[in-house]
């Protein structure tokens, strides 16, 4: 199959054939159709998070097709069961029952697999097990033609959503969602950096009655405007104080200076939330910041009741994604946008442009270069010969 693997930090993805995985016993094979690309993602290529696999293939926003049941052959009516006793151990953020058939249209996170018997597990906050397991950090991601995951940690995708449109909410939007929880009931809320999962996040907080303030860089103009379009009250620079203090900020920036800026925000008894897995070096503040019952919090990963909770919420705000398409070979130029700020909304790579489902695009939305790939999908090592061609994805019908 064809795959985008990470050598070693700091290094472009190379372009590879590898080996297809073969499914283990609960697990499935899923024939990738999109995967979004995170900011995690770029901790991971950058070195900001520590090595666990090298070469890997990142990538956990992923939105695919089962292919295969792991322990079964792979027979059209095979199943696998999500709600095993192994898997509803810590059932207080387990996922209902769910047996995944051929042809089912999956998504798969970050959290890729818990150990299911540690004392955060057992205690319904999988999201901090002692042995966790990442997709696309410890385990093979998205970033590829097929992927091997934990029938236990997919998800169904929700009618409605093309793979592309749906593969942002995978993270961005469940990383936001949790945040959002973790900010309680304030009724004025700071979103602090203005990328994929703020987009998503303030059109939950809007769905639910709040006002909303984005903050962006400064002179990001285009960022602002497109927080504003999105029902934002208020849009401005990071370092610019909003106009009217706020009950709770989210701070989805990983930047260690907007913590003591969110603070100094924030009114007497309000929430700062750090929602990122990464963050640079928070510089010291005086503590009259913090004074007058303020609370400092992060969130880490995610429970799969966040998952089943946010995609059953999802399509009755209904949330929409803004993407920008990329071919499975633009990996690197996906990142470096990413990195730069270059797009709004999410990056998406479309791993099979022929399965992959289209949403109808804004028509403000600029044609992209996509590469068409005629290979063998099951020839492990094969060749594959690449064809650039341009399509205009402001009108694409659903499939």
């Amino acid at each position: 199959m064809r795959a985008m693997l990470l050598d070693a930090p700091r290094t472009p993805l190379r372009a590879a054939d590898v080996p297809t995985p073969r499914p283990a016993p609960g697990q499935l094979l899923l024939r990738v159709h999109a995967c979004a690309v995170c900011r995690t993602d770029l901790h991971v290529v950058d070195g900001e998070l520590p090595p666990a696999k090298s070469p890997v293939i990142p990538g956990h926003q992923i939105v695919g097709s089962v292919v295969e049941v792991g322990g079964d052959g792979g027979s059209a009516g095979a199943t696998a069961t999500t709600g095993s006793s192994l898997a509803m151990a810590g059932a207080g953020s387990g996922p209902t029952r769910k047996r995944w058939k051929v042809g089912d249209r999956v998504g798969v996170p970050w959290l890729g697999s818990t150990c299911g018997t540690c004392r955060f597990c057992a205690g319904g906050r999988e999201n901090l097990c002692d042995e966790p397991r990442f997709t696309g950090y410890q385990l093979d991601g998205g970033f590829a033609e097929f992927c091997a995951a934990d029938a236990r940690f997919c998800f169904s995708i929700p009618d409605g959503y093309g793979d592309l449109e749906a593969a942002p909410l995978l993270c961005a939007g469940l990383i936001g969602y949790r945040s959002l929880v973790m900010a309680g009931d304030a009724r004025r809320l700071g979103l602090y950096g203005f990328g994929a999962a703020a987009h998503i996040l303030l059109q939950v907080a809007r769905h639910q009655g709040r006002r909303v303030f984005a903050f962006t860089r400064a002179g990001d103009d285009a960022g602002q405007a497109f927080a504003r379009s999105l029902g934002a009250e208020w849009a401005g620079a990071s370092d610019v104080r909003p106009p009217e203090e706020l009950d709770a900020a989210i701070v989805l920036a990983p930047v260690g200076a907007l913590v003591p800026a969110a603070l100094r925000s924030v009114a007497k008894g309000g929430v700062v939330v750090c929602g990122g897995i990464h963050m640079s070096e928070i510089p010291a503040f005086p503590y009259e910041l913090l004074w007058g019952e303020r609370v400092l919090r992060s969130v880490a990963n995610l429970t799969r009741r966040d998952a089943e909770d946010f995609l059953a919420l999802a399509p009755r705000i209904p949330v929409r994604t803004q993407v920008t398409p990329f071919a499975l070979e633009a990996a690197n130029e996906a990142l470096d946008s990413l990195r730069r700020g270059k797009h709004q909304g999410a990056a998406v790579l479309v791993v099979d442009a022929e399965l992959a489902r289209w949403t109808q695009r804004p028509a403000s939305a600029s044609p992209r270069l996509c590469v068409k790939v005629s290979h063998s999908p099951h020839a492990a090592g094969s060749n594959f010969k690449l064809q650039k061609v341009k399509f205009q994805i402001s009108n694409f019908a659903r499939v």
